[in-house]
């Protein structure tokens, strides 16, 4: 009981200087975790020796090997010793650290490694002699003779057994080799000029390839395009936008898919600071607001997204492991990624993804056949013509210039078919109503069948969203204005950016030293909670440097608005009234998906629909 803290010792303890093998193994604590931060350490490595193609092996998830092998400018018999000092690094030469042009500059990585592995390293530079030298547990061997054509072989074997506490923490083989992947894969988006190649040689059997992915030719957005489809798969990069943007110092490019190609976690969200992969807290938030209004909750986007400035205006000398950055001015970077998605949204239109089609064929199941049958030519209008002519009676009425018609409501004339002619119409011409809630339309190549709420729900949205836009939110003032403390810091953060409140209907006051006053609330809110309301706000700017809170329960608001407003299920429509819609969403950007981030219309392409009934 009296001792109270047992770890201060009575008596004065001594300051002692630790060794370099405990430095080493410290320092192995805070820049290695698992073995997938070994690989992404020697790869780095190879990059930055201009490496053009780099293979990985691994074995048992990289805890028993890992040998990654480059082609790059190798070194000599001096460097080895040199590269295994701790602090020694050509990337830099210490006299600035803000401008860093290099994956690596600490120095740290292959001491670290040597520290706490069985670490062999053999190179060749040039038309020099290929040398090698190991070091087992901090302890180093004399630099010898070796065979190797060019680049460098860096082969580490019994990762942690110098710490074997640290072995407890290892998850199992298949996460260890799951998480070597997925390095191997944002380092291989970041380089799509560089060939990458993980191989798994456990258990002595033949090397199984992990992953590939040979380098890349054409322009960088061309490469980039094709090493996205080879790592995330040709469906996101079907389904991806082009990027291209900037702001002040900063610019982006990348890829970024529609909303209605949406994923049910962030794993397929991939951020980069001049060329580095990055795990940033405050850019994910950014991508998150950028789909806010596109997307329900429980949905993520898909991106890759590479963010280039000066190396002067970002710090990526926060972390040992460099995952994490520090922007000089965040607000723009932010706001870049922001903008630039939005408007790249925006320009996509009524886009949606090809999945959604590939989704409704897989549905379809056709009934099984024997054979395929044989597709004849397509005849002319003429020709069908004449044929209906021939036929039954009941055919002679079709001899239109399309197959399918739109059946008018009782009280109506009916319209001559073909005045609306698919011909240069993205969504086609309306041809029939079914089941009173979905639109079949022609187009030149295929159909398309379009949700007749959910389209003109996303309509309605967007033009309240526009009419707010261009008039304001309405304010209703409070009789009584409401003061709440919050404290001098969250106060004057608050404060900072009353005119974005004001903006959205909401007009705060200082009212006193860490107190606010609160005089007009958005009216389309009606009574509000405007103390949570503040703290809310208050949490998203601690969390994401910027509140959308406000903005997202107006919109909220609209959505259910436009929900109430918009052409109901089971409602007739006339084809001027459909050709109408159609119309209109090919001009309405995001009316592709509804408001809550679901597809408004499917697009089947005739080749697809004749497979289904086994005509080639």
């Amino acid at each position: 009981m009296n001792e109270i803290r047992p770890n201060i010792r009575r008596d004065r303890p001594v300051i002692r200087q630790l060794d370099d093998a405990a430095i080493n193994r410290i320092a192995a604590g805070e820049v290695v975790e698992r073995p997938a931060s070994a690989v992404k350490e020697l790869v780095e490595n190879a990059l930055d020796a201009g490496a053009r193609r780099i293979l990985v092996d691994i074995t048992d998830g990289g805890k028993t090997l890992i040998r990654v092998t480059d082609d790059g400018c190798g070194m000599t018999a001096d460097d080895l010793p040199l590269a295994l000092s701790r602090h020694a690094t050509s990337k830099i030469d210490g006299t600035d650290l803000l401008n860093i042009h290099s994956f690596g500059f600490r120095g740290e990585a292959l001491p670290s490694l040597g520290a706490v592995g069985r670490l062999s390293l053999t190179s060749r530079a040039g038309a020099g002699d290929a040398v090698a030298i190991t070091v087992s547990g901090g302890r180093a061997s004399a630099v010898r003779p070796a065979a190797l054509n060019a680049g460098t072989q860096v082969e580490l074997r019994d990762l942690f057994f110098a710490t074997p506490a640290r072995l407890k923490f290892m998850r199992s083989d298949r996460a260890e080799a799951q998480a070597v992947g997925d390095v191997i894969k944002r380092l291989a988006m970041a380089e799509p000029f560089v060939g990458f190649t993980l191989r798994d040689v456990s258990d002595g059997r033949e090397p199984r390839v992990v992953f590939r992915a040979d380098p890349e030719t054409g322009d960088l957005f061309d490469a980039l395009h094709g090493r996205l489809a080879r790592v995330l798969g040709r469906d996101f990069a079907e389904n991806a936008l082009r990027i291209e943007a900037g702001r002040d110092d900063v610019t982006m490019t990348g890829y970024a898919a529609l909303p209605t190609y949406s994923r049910g976690s962030s794993v397929a969200q991939y951020l980069f600071v001049n060329g580095r992969p990055v795990r940033d807290r405050m850019l994910y938030g950014a991508l998150r607001a950028a789909y806010h209004d596109f997307l329900s909750r429980d949905r993520h986007p898909a991106a890759a997204l590479f963010l280039n400035c000066d190396p002067t205006l970002v710090d990526v000398n926060v972390h040992p492991a460099k995952s994490e950055v520090r922007f000089r001015d965040p607000g723009t970077a932010r706001g870049l990624i922001v903008t630039g998605l939005r408007h790249a949204l925006a320009e996509a239109g009524h886009r949606a993804s090809s999945t959604v089609a590939d989704a409704t064929l897989g549905a379809m199941r056709p009934e099984p056949f024997s054979r395929p049958a044989y597709q004849m030519d397509r005849p002319s209008g003429a020709a069908r013509a004449a044929a209906y002519q021939a036929q039954s009676p009941g055919f002679a009425e079709m001899q239109g210039t399309y197959s399918a018609r739109v059946e008018p409501q009782p009280d109506e004339t009916p319209t001559p078919e073909g005045d609306e002619r698919p011909n240069g119409l993205p969504l086609g011409a309306a041809r029939a109503q079914i089941h009173e809630n979905y639109i079949v339309a022609q187009t030149e190549t295929g159909m398309i069948l379009v949700d007749q709420h959910a389209a003109h729900e996303r309509l309605v949205y967007e033009r309240l969203k526009r009419q707010m836009a261009e008039n304001g939110v309405a304010a209703q003032a409070l009789l009584i204005p409401e003061i709440i403390d919050l404290g001098g810091a969250e106060a004057a953060m608050l404060l900072e950016m009353a005119d974005d409140l004001a903006r959205l209907g909401l007009v705060v006051e200082s009212f006193g030293p860490g107190s606010v006053a609160v005089r007009e609330t958005p009216a389309i809110l009606g009574p509000v909670d405007a103390a949570a309301m503040l703290r809310d706000i208050l949490d998203e700017l601690a969390d994401q440097g910027e509140s959308l809170g406000l903005q997202a329960r107006i919109e909220a608001i609209l959505s259910r608005v436009a929900c109430h407003g918009s052409v109901r299920s089971g409602r007739r429509m006339s084809a001027d009234e459909m050709n109408a819609l159609l119309r209109e969403m090919e001009a309405t950007p995001h009316s592709g998906q509804c408001n809550h981030g679901r597809p408004t219309y499917v697009e089947l392409k005739l080749a697809d629909i004749e497979k289904l009934f086994g005509r080639t």
